[in-house]
């Protein structure tokens, strides 16, 4: 038994030491991704184990988000964990599969009257977003409301709050996350709307830049197919509700 429990030791030391590094990018955004975490969040321990399945290390960057994307793009760093899809993006990006979903929901001020019913709803509105997001191309293209720019999600709840915006937007979860640590006091002073935007699949993404971007998607793609066989996803799935 001892001589078993020495040799899957060693098979695991191997497999680390012989494990292809690969570097990904993006901002804070817990509990998705989040620096503050041993596992550095849902989306990585997700991504973590199964490129892990084929012989891969991966490595977290937090960098603002428009870094991020734009390291990815030059190949700076290999891949983006948390992408929703739009249709400009795959000009750069190459996608896995969809591999787990989040709600993107309208935040304002508590006290507000107003429900999201639709784009044309937010006509005359303005709606603080993150630049660079990718919030959805009708969303995008949308003539009938304003959307200025913040580097980050906290600065349009702060805005928010200030009355210097209508509204903003962002998974509930994620929201409630950033704000209980960034901010708390501004938990108070907003409230989600019902509807939500819209529900996005993310993907993980490789740019058509980075030599290795079909070989890293597929890899991850099947590394995602195995962890979902033998339980490891709904095992990591679960542990954001423990």
């Amino acid at each position: 038994m001892l001589r078993l429990a020495l040799l899957s030791l060693m098979m695991s030391f191997c497999l680390s030491v012989n494990a292809e590094k690969i570097t990904a990018a993006g901002d804070p955004w817990p509990p998705f991704l989040d620096p503050n975490q041993a596992n550095q969040g849902l989306i990585f321990e997700i991504s973590k184990a199964a490129f892990a399945t084929q012989g891969y290390e991966l490595e977290m960057n937090f960098v603002p988000w428009a870094r991020a994307l734009a390291g990815v793009k030059n190949a700076t760093y290999d891949l983006i964990l948390g992408t929703w899809w739009t249709e400009e993006r795959t000009d750069y990006l190459l996608y896995s599969d969809p591999y787990i979903e989040n709600s993107l929901k309208f935040i304002k001020k508590k006290g507000s009257s107003f429900e999201f019913e639709g784009l044309a709803s937010l006509s005359g509105k303005s709606v603080g977003v993150v630049r660079d997001y990718g919030y959805g191309d009708d969303f995008l293209n949308d003539k009938g409301f304003r959307r200025p720019e913040a580097k980050d999600f906290i600065a349009n709840v702060r805005k928010l709050a200030a009355g210097r915006i209508d509204l903003t937007l962002e998974d509930e979860l994620v929201a409630k996350a950033i704000i209980a640590k960034e901010e708390p006091d501004l938990l108070d002073k907003i409230e989600f709307c019902n509807l939500p935007l819209s529900s996005n699949a993310l993907h993980v993404t490789s740019g058509l830049s980075n030599s290795k971007h079909k070989k890293l998607i597929a890899a991850f793609n099947k590394g995602l197919a195995e962890i979902k066989a033998n339980g490891v996803y709904d095992k990591i799935i679960g542990s954001l509700t423990e």
